[in-house]
């Protein structure tokens, strides 16, 4: 894993930095800033909010009860991020984009089975991307938050419990507050960089409306010397090809929410690890000691690693079946999206390699999981999953393609993945749904296996 769900790691320690954009990814939180920075700004929380104006909107954001995330904070900070390069969309704009998807629909209805998913197009600026996706957010991240915040409650030793009790709703705030600013600055990265509302390989926007980012747009296509129009068609038929999954099958929306949900379920903290540092704050081995009237002190404890998560056996499946789904999804979108384009667009090998280069550097969907889930979208298996499509396509046609997602139990899994071009071979050789009803098909052991580590039949 690259990162630690909601950034429980190690703070930087370089005072020079602290204040420095982008240093945050170290210390995601600010609390050195929320509290005055220096060692010497010590105090109750009630006192420094008397005594500094910064405190009366802090004061504000921690009365939050909404949940384990503060939305209002997390909103108010990504929208404050993006403000200096806010771009409007123009009635320019928004009709370019209902005459690409639209023209994208078209396309896409004569190399896929599944109907279009939009029934309406909207153009968004990065702000409104924002705005427009919290409710999805809200949905994902809360049940992650709840469990992270319950696991280190659970694990406290008594006499930690005991400390901390009479600050209890002080420190759930606080953490309200935490996360709230984790996320911010997480959704305004990913509003500087999405050009659609699925680019993170979730349905984020309303149901039916295919969304693209103009400014972003604008920005992907920068240095391909392509034209605007052919850039907006390749990055509308993408969002067009995406919502076609999302709106006819319909346990796909499910699967993937259950699969990050699977991985909360799974998050505990260490016990004996959480004493051991306890001990060792109790003592200054982390820079002065533990004092839970001091936030900065409650800072130092939670930047130290002695609270992060540990992983676990089921957590690591219910990541594997994440990231499966999430490739085949975009595999999917890759083989319909070269199918429609690849004779029509003159610059579709430019652009589809600029999308390559995009996830093998880490695009939205890689960032987003690896900062709020701890998962890392690997190329490879993007590669074998559109490889698993772009053959089925040409092997059985693509009715035969597309009748894969009528049932999760059809799909590759990710031990299929391995081997792309075997799992295509054997979709010939019996009938897939003989093993979904009952029948006499001649269905491979191996597909008779829960898959990816799931309990039950249903496959990932």
């Amino acid at each position: 894993m690259s990162d630690v769900p909601f950034g429980f790691g190690l703070p930087d320690r370089d005072p020079e930095r602290r204040g420095e954009p982008g240093a945050g990814g170290n210390d995601p939180f600010g609390f050195g800033a929320l509290f005055g920075g220096g060692a010497g700004a010590g105090g109750t929380p009630e006192e420094l909010l008397g005594k500094m104006p910064l405190f009366a909107e802090l004061q504000r954001l921690m009365s939050w009860s909404g949940g384990p995330v503060n939305w209002d904070l997390a909103r108010q900070g990504a929208i404050s991020q993006l403000a200096p390069g806010h771009q409007p969309t123009s009635a320019g704009e928004r009709s370019a984009v209902a005459e690409a998807l639209r023209l994208a629909d078209l396309w896409l209805d004569q190399v896929t089975e599944l109907p279009s998913g939009v029934d309406r197009a909207l153009a968004w600026s990065r702000v409104e991307w924002v705005e427009q996706t919290l409710p999805a957010w809200t949905a994902l991240i809360d049940p992650l938050a709840e469990r992270v915040v319950a696991a280190m409650t659970g694990a406290l030793p008594q006499e930690a419990a005991a400390i901390a009790g009479p600050l209890g709703g002080l420190m759930s705030q606080m953490g309200g507050v935490m996360f709230g600013a984790q996320v911010g600055q997480a959704l305004a990265k990913l509003a500087d960089e999405v050009v659609t509302s699925t680019d993170v390989g979730l349905p984020l926007g309303p149901t039916g409306a295919g969304v693209l980012v103009p400014q972003n747009v604008a920005a992907f296509g920068a240095g391909l010397d392509r034209p605007d129009d052919e850039v907006r068609l390749f990055i509308a038929l993408r969002e067009a090809a995406h919502q076609r999954l999302f709106a006819h099958v319909p346990w796909l929306r499910q699967q993937l929410t259950d699969a990050v949900h699977a991985y909360a379920r799974g998050i505990h903290v260490d016990r004996e690890a959480i004493e051991r540092g306890l001990n060792e704050a109790m003592g200054g081995g982390l820079g002065g000691g533990f004092d839970p009237s001091d936030p900065e002190s409650i800072q130092r404890l939670l930047g130290s690693g002695v609270l992060e998560p540990e992983e676990t056996p089921e957590q690591q499946m219910a990541l594997r079946r994440l990231e499966t789904l999430l490739a085949l999804v975009e595999g999917w979108v890759d083989s319909v999206v070269a199918a429609a384009a690849a004779d029509r667009l003159p610059g579709y090998p430019a652009l589809a390699e600029t999308m390559r280069r995009r996830r093998a550097s880490g695009g939205p969907a890689e960032q987003t999981f690896a900062t709020l889930v701890g998962l890392e979208l690997r190329p490879r298996r993007l590669r074998d999953a559109s490889t698993v499509w772009g053959a089925m396509a040409q092997q059985h046609g693509s009715a035969e393609r597309d009748r894969l997602w009528s049932h999760p139990d059809l799909l590759p899994t990710s031990d299929d993945l391995d081997e792309p071009l075997d799992f295509v071979a054997r979709q010939g050789a019996a009938d897939p749904f003989a093993e979904l009803t009952g029948g006499d098909g001649d269905a491979p052991a191996d597909d008779q296996r829960p898959a990816d580590g799931e309990e039950g039949p249903t496959r990932g």
